[in-house]
C-alpha cells in the first residue's frame, strides 16, 4: 500500500514538472511603486543566496498589480516591477542570462484568493513571482529519504509568504494528490511547518497576527483534503515551526508533509 502511494505520488509529479522542479519566489511592492523596499529586496537576495546555483534551467519572472487604476497604467507598472526584479538579478550576477520571461500581466482580482478583507487580497496581489527551474535528477536522494522514513514532502505545494494560502498553481497539484489519496485506505497527520524562526518558534499568521502559521498551513491542507472527499477519520493536523529545517532554500522550509501513521 506504502509503496503504491509513493509511486503514484512520484509519478504525478514526474509527468507534472517534464523534467525538472520550480523554486518560486515572491516580491511584495508597495500601491502604485515599483521600487523594492529595504526589507523586500534584503528578503530576494537572501533567497538567491541560499538556492543552489547549479544546473538553473530557466528563470521567468512574473509582475502583477491589484485591481484599482486603469487597465493600461496597471499593464505599465507590473512591466516595470517585473523589470525591476531582473535588474536585481543582473545586481547579483545570478544567471542573468537565464532568463526567458520577464512579463508584466497587469492586475489581479479579489478572487484570486479566500479573504474578505480586500486591502489584505491587494497587498499580496502587488508582487512579482519568480519560478526558478532545475533538472528533476537534482531531487532523487531527497526522493529516497521521504520513502524510508514513511513520509511524503508534498512538493510544489507553496504557500505565500506569512500566510496560509497556496499560490494558484499548488492548488492544481494539491487537487490531483487528493483524488490519489481518496483512493487509498491508510491514516496519515500532516503536518506543517515555517521558515526563518528559532526551532519551537512558531511564525506569524498575518491574516491573524497569531504565532501558529505552521498550524495554519496544516489544516488549510486539512481542511482541502476534507471538502475533497477524504474521510476525517484518516486525518490528523499538526504545527511544527521551524524544528526540521530541511536547509537550502527558504522556501523549502514553508512546506507541508504528510506522515503516514499506518498502512
Amino acid at each position: 500500500m506504502l509503496k503504491k502511494i509513493f509511486f503514484l505520488f512520484l509519478l504525478f509529479t514526474f509527468c507534472n514538472c517534464f523534467s525538472q522542479y520550480n523554486i518560486e519566489h515572491s516580491v511584495y511592492f508597495d500601491t502604485d511603486v515599483f521600487s523594492l523596499t529595504k526589507t523586500e529586496k534584503t528578503r530576494l537576495q537572501k533567497f538567491l543566496n541560499s538556492i543552489n546555483k547549479e544546473d538553473v534551467l530557466k528563470i521567468k519572472i512574473f509582475g502583477f498589480c491589484d485591481d484599482i487604476g486603469a487597465s493600461n497604467y496597471n499593464l505599465k507598472l507590473s512591466q516595470n516591477r517585473a523589470d525591476a526584479i531582473k535588474n536585481i538579478f543582473d545586481e547579483v550576477s545570478f544567471h542573468y542570462e537565464k532568463i526567458v520571461n520577464v512579463d508584466g500581466k497587469g492586475e489581479l482580482l479579489l478572487n484570486i484568493i479566500d479573504e474578505k478583507d480586500p486591502s489584505v487580497i491587494r497587498s499580496l496581489n502587488r508582487r512579482v513571482d519568480i519560478i526558478i527551474s532545475y533538472p528533476e535528477k537534482n531531487k532523487k536522494s531527497e526522493k529516497t529519504v521521504v520513502e524510508k522514513e514513511k513520509k511524503m514532502v508534498l512538493e510544489n505545494i507553496l504557500f505565500i509568504t506569512g500566510y496560509s494560502y497556496l499560490t494558484i498553481g499548488s492548488k492544481i497539484v494539491l487537487e490531483d494528490l487528493a483524488n490519489k489519496l481518496k483512493n487509498e485506505t491508510f491514516s496519515f497527520i500532516i503536518q506543517g511547518h515555517v521558515c526563518c524562526t528559532e526551532g519551537k518558534l512558531d511564525a506569524i499568521d498575518r491574516k491573524t497576527n497569531k504565532r501558529n502559521l505552521s498550524i495554519a498551513r496544516a489544516k488549510y491542507v486539512y481542511d482541502f483534503f476534507l471538502e475533497k472527499g477524504i474521510n476525517k477519520s484518516r486525518m490528523k493536523y499538526e504545527g511544527m515551526a521551524h524544528r526540521f529545517p530541511l536547509g537550502g532554500s527558504e522556501d523549502k522550509d514553508r512546506r507541508v508533509e504528510i506522515l503516514i501513521i499506518n498502512d
